[in-house]
């Protein structure tokens, strides 16, 4: 088959690689119907993160199962399912808890998992798919194919735009700010709306990503940042800054920007990939008891909930997706998103 490799900054390939194989029995063989590039992507693209060899690349995939091992019961073949961003197997303590990402038995698509098998990366024709039961989320029947971009976001956007408003504790008649226009802020947008946020604020300083926050349930838009964002928020909410505010990017300055809008005694909800710098102003959040809940979105605890939602049309996360590509021209992929001439790109083989 075909896969993605990285080789270095800027250098993404697209080869022939070894088929997957069932290997342990609880695994499953899944053809790749739809996969994308993540932001977190871009820092082994932009060199941030060092490539020290070539490997496999990329973890949000849907698609069908085609085989599966002797141990496994709730997946079969011919399920259309959606994958986390990661391996889980939803029985250990860690997954019951609710935070499936800290799975005791789990790993990481495109490495060896904890039993021996390769975990095929995302971005690939097939992947073998450690502990199949945990890992995938089927849906009931074929789902049309309108919604296969709405069902790829459950892998990993929509749900962590979601653990972003969770953790920062949106419910009804929350105020909101949302630090970060790309997918993940996107769909944090979305996700305050779905919890019954009264009113919205997202800063983003360009044209198309402002309008698709408006569709999504943003009520405000705010260009300016820095200080001067921190004090235009300031001046929407009373003085004092928004109950919740969602930080969505992973940089110092983004998460700066998340704090100093928060309002005393309000809660940041952190879910931006940190890409180093970052640090947290103690004294600051003492004297002002803002709190900050977040991390790693464990989004595979999550599917069951917003699934419905996609399925019926509730909710269409999937707009994030302003380009398509063939899988074959995954290096346009993620140069589109690296020049930022697309929010998110979804390939298809």
């Amino acid at each position: 088959m075909r896969a993605t490799l990285i080789y270095g900054e800027r250098d993404i390939r697209f080869e022939e690689v070894p088929d997957p194989v069932l290997s342990t029995g609880g695994d499953a063989i899944v053809r790749v119907t739809a996969a994308c590039v993540c932001g977190s992507d871009l820092w082994p693209y932009r060199g941030v993160v060092p490539t020290r060899h070539p490997h496999r690349i990329g973890h949000e995939f849907v698609g069908v199962v085609e085989q599966v091992g002797s141990g496994v019961t709730r997946i079969k073949p011919g399920d259309f399912v959606i994958a986390p961003f990661y391996d889980c197997d939803m029985t250990c303590a860690n997954c019951l808890n609710g935070v499936s990402t800290s799975c005791l038995n789990g790993g990481w698509w495109g490495s060896n998992d904890r039993l021996g098998g390769f975990a095929d990366g995302a971005q690939g024709e097939y992947v073998r798919v450690p502990h199949a039961d945990g890992t995938l989320g089927a849906t009931p029947g074929a789902p049309d194919a309108a919604l296969i971009p709405s069902l790829l976001t459950l892998a990993d956007v929509m749900g962590t735009g979601h653990h972003a408003a969770v953790s920062a504790g949106v419910t009804a008649g929350s105020t909101v700010v949302v630090v970060g226009d790309g997918a993940v802020g996107l769909c944090a947008v979305l996700a305050s709306k779905r919890l019954g946020a009264s009113r919205i604020v997202a800063m983003s300083r360009h044209s198309e990503r402002q309008a698709l926050a408006r569709e999504f349930g943003a009520t405000d838009i705010v260009e300016e940042r820095g200080d001067e964002g921190v004090a235009r928020i300031l001046e929407m909410f009373a003085g004092i800054g928004a109950d919740c505010v969602l930080e969505c990017v992973g940089t110092k300055e983004s998460m700066d920007q998340a704090i100093r809008s928060t309002r005393p005694g309000g809660m940041v909800g952190y879910v931006g990939v940190p890409n180093g710098g970052s640090e947290l102003p103690i004294r600051t959040l003492f004297n002002t008891n803002v709190g900050v809940n977040g991390g790693v979105a464990p989004v595979r605890n999550y599917i069951e909930e917003l699934l419905p939602e996609v399925l019926s049309g509730a909710i269409d996360p999937g707009r994030v997706f302003d380009l398509e590509l063939p899988l074959a021209e995954v290096a346009e992929a993620y140069a589109a998103m690296d020049e930022r001439r697309a929010i998110k790109v979804l390939l298809r083989p």
